[in-house]
């Protein structure tokens, strides 16, 4: 599998996290019940999978390689700036859930942050995707098996990113994502 797959099937993951965040965000606004155990565990995989993974992959190997390639450079500066712009998203999460837990009633900006959550998401991969399929064709193969073999190398991320999946299938079995509405 090149590098290029890895990071593709990294984003149907993440597309599986978006639209548990979607479902959380919607269950909040109406006032029902999720868990902050659960709310943790999502803002858990995006900083444990997202950033600290998928991101790190992207920032530390694919992104160099592919940066000064063609007409990459501007591409992967306003890659960098989204990425920064999902990490403080996800403080905000956070931050607001923690006053929460603590009595204050921040239902509202906690959901309010989880939509725009997905709102980044969802733009962010649509147009990593594109990338992916221009960038692709630019690197020499070599870099491709390089970056592969990097990326399954660190079997520590990997076995994480194994973790991490569980944590969606196990979000994905909770009344509140089920609901139909």
């Amino acid at each position: 599998m090149s590098a290029t797959e890895i990071l593709r099937e990294d984003h149907l993951h993440v597309k599986r996290l978006e639209h548990i965040i979607i479902k959380c965000y919607e269950a909040l606004y109406r006032e029902e019940d999720v868990p902050f155990s659960d709310i943790e565990k999502i803002t858990m995989i995006i900083t444990e999978f997202l950033d600290a993974i998928h991101h790190a992959r992207e920032e530390n190997s694919y992104f160099p390689c592919v940066g000064p390639s063609g007409d990459f450079e501007a591409d992967v500066r306003k890659f960098l700036i989204e990425h920064e712009f999902g990490r403080k998203i996800a403080v905000q999460i956070t931050h607001h859930l923690g006053k929460w837990k603590s009595g204050e009633e921040d239902r509202e900006p906690v959901a309010r942050f989880l939509r725009t959550y997905a709102i980044y998401l969802m733009d962010h991969l649509s147009k990593e995707d594109k990338f992916f399929d221009e960038a692709e064709k630019a690197l020499d193969p070599a870099e491709e098996k390089e970056m592969s073999d990097y990326f399954l190398a660190a079997k520590a991320a990997a076995q994480r990113v194994d973790e991490l999946v569980k944590e969606i299938d196990d979000l994905e079995t909770r009344n509140w994502y089920r609901a139909e509405h």
